[in-house]
């Protein structure tokens, strides 16, 4: 038998479907409030309606807020899982004591 096949759930170190979903999800959410804020104060900046300046930046900053709150979210993950094998190390061996 491999060592894989002798894993239980709390030995892998992947966070649980609900913890990625919402990580996805704060991405999504984050991008779109970058992006129209952007956009938002590229349109009030610009007296002769420059929509596609605004347009573009509208995305540029959903971008740059998308990968910001993906590098906070996978960081945060990381530690939960982190967090989870240690908690399961110690379970461990106060159960062998």
């Amino acid at each position: 038998m491999s060592d894989q096949a002798k894993m239980s759930p709390a030995d892998s170190a992947i966070p649980p479907v609900l913890a990625r979903a919402l990580a996805v999800a704060a991405i999504l959410v984050g991008g779109l409030c970058g992006g129209l804020i952007g956009y938002s104060v590229t349109d009030l900046q610009c007296n002769d309606g420059c929509t596609t300046l605004a347009g573009a930046v509208g995305i540029a900053s959903a971008v740059g807020t998308a990968l910001g709150v993906a590098i906070v979210a996978v960081l945060t993950l990381r530690a939960m899982a982190e967090w989870n094998a240690k908690q399961a190390r110690d379970h461990a061996r106060g159960a062998g004591k």
